[in-house]
């Protein structure tokens, strides 16, 4: 049986009276995306700097590819590549002068170097701007530039922290082709993300609140495998609706998803014809109120209101 390539046992940290990640219990399977989600503030960046190595757990023990992340450092990093949300390029310095200070702070040199250089250059599709300073770049070119200077000591995984927040949709899309082929070429990756969409990509998916995993399966069973039942509902009164809905016993979640309400609710609570009766006793208007099957964040959402 294949194990973990990364593996968090009660893994907590606090600063102070601020309990930033709490008992975190996670595997992350060699080859695989796994996606670490959740809003600001949920703990993604504090269990990414632990697993890097560049922060000590409060309690609990972490594994990288073998390695114990407090006592066996340094080879971890050996292991590793880590993009932080501001990895630290020189806008001075062109793609290329930036490619190799990296490679000669990872000790990669002569025509090591040179191959592996011309290799991302062409896969990420930046031969073109070889010569261009840095701090010329576009949002996305920064970021795959980014992931090249991770890249120049061959990690076996990669940990990349909110790598496209803020990034233009297009040079998303191109960003996420490169973490494909580089998974093709046996790279495991754990990205941290704030948009449930990016997460729809990954293999497997960790829903992080508050510093708890409150769920962790592949993005289609977390949408397909919830106890509760999702219900598109169109009214004329959508904001006396929601608040009516979210008083109602056995109602999970109601939210707004364009001109409707995505509705969770429990069948143990309430039928579908109940809540509807109950909506018409209060006139609220029905349109209509179709079973659909969630989004992520429709999931996600639903899962916090349990949790809370």
């Amino acid at each position: 049986m294949t194990e973990p390539i990364i593996e968090t046992t009660e893994l907590s940290r606090s600063f102070g009276d601020l309990l930033a990640v709490d008992q975190l219990n996670l595997q992350v399977m060699p080859g695989e995306i796994f996606g670490l989600v959740g809003p600001d503030g949920a703990g993604k960046t504090t269990t990414l700097r632990i697993l890097s190595g560049l922060m000590d757990p409060t309690s609990g023990r972490a594994r990288v590819a073998g390695f114990d992340v407090t006592r066996q450092v340094d080879a971890v990093k050996d292991q590793i590549g880590y993009m932080a949300q501001r990895f630290a390029l020189y806008g001075d310095l062109s793609v290329e002068e930036n490619m190799l200070f990296y490679a000669d702070l990872f000790g990669v040199s002569g025509a090591e170097r040179e191959g592996l250089m011309g290799q991302l250059l062409h896969m990420t599709r930046m031969e073109p701007f070889r010569a261009r300073r840095a701090a010329k770049l576009s949002g996305g070119m920064k970021q795959k530039l980014a992931l090249m200077c991770t890249l120049l000591h061959h990690p076996r995984i990669l940990l990349l922290d909110e790598p496209t927040n803020g990034v233009d949709p297009v040079s998303r899309r191109d960003f996420w082709a490169i973490l494909y082929r580089l998974v093709r070429d046996g790279v495991t990756i754990f990205i941290t993300t704030a948009y449930l969409d990016e997460a729809e990509r990954c293999h497997r998916v960790g829903l992080l609140h508050h510093g708890s995993l409150i769920h962790c399966d592949a993005p289609d069973a977390l949408r397909r495998n919830m106890e509760e039942h999702c219900y598109e509902v169109v009214t004329s009164e959508p904001q006396r609706a929601r608040e009516f809905l979210r008083a109602c016993e056995g109602v999970i979640s109601a939210e707004p998803a364009g001109a409707a309400l995505h509705v969770f609710f429990s069948p143990a609570q309430i039928s579908e014809s109940g809540l509807r009766r109950a909506m018409e006793k209060a006139q609220l208007g029905v349109t209509t109120m179709n079973r659909i099957v969630p989004t992520l964040e429709d999931v996600f959402i639903a899962l916090i209101a349990k949790a809370s």
